[in-house]
């Protein structure tokens, strides 16, 4: 499946999904629980591909894309449960960023 889709789209289609085959939603507090355990998966496979850690047995099942789609899949569901239009939100916060950091990467001597 190579398409492109817009965020709302995929915000759309984790919504159907959830109302398909999900049954509903998880709380709030569990897909936050939810969120954390996956970026924490995110994490192992980030530690083990580029950090010093080696990968154990236990770590093949994990595969980098798939981990950061979950992370992407219980971000929507929240968006999704709590009201969000992330695109919307993704826009704001471009836009807040290059108001307030225009010039500050481009002058970090450290960069």
């Amino acid at each position: 499946m190579n398409k492109e889709i817009s965020i709302s789209d995929a915000q759309k289609m984790v919504d159907d999904w959830i109302h398909l085959y999900g049954v509903r939603y998880f709380d709030e507090l569990t897909n936050m629980a939810v969120l954390t355990e996956e970026v924490g998966e995110l994490a192992r496979i980030m530690a083990r591909t580029y950090g010093d850690q080696s990968f154990k047995k236990s770590d093949e099942k994990y595969n980098l894309a798939d981990e950061m789609a979950d992370v992407l899949w219980v971000l929507m569901c929240m968006a999704n449960q709590t009201g969000v239009d992330l695109t919307e939100a993704f826009m704001n916060n471009i836009d807040k960023k290059t108001k307030r950091d225009q010039k500050r990467h481009l002058e970090n001597n450290k960069l």
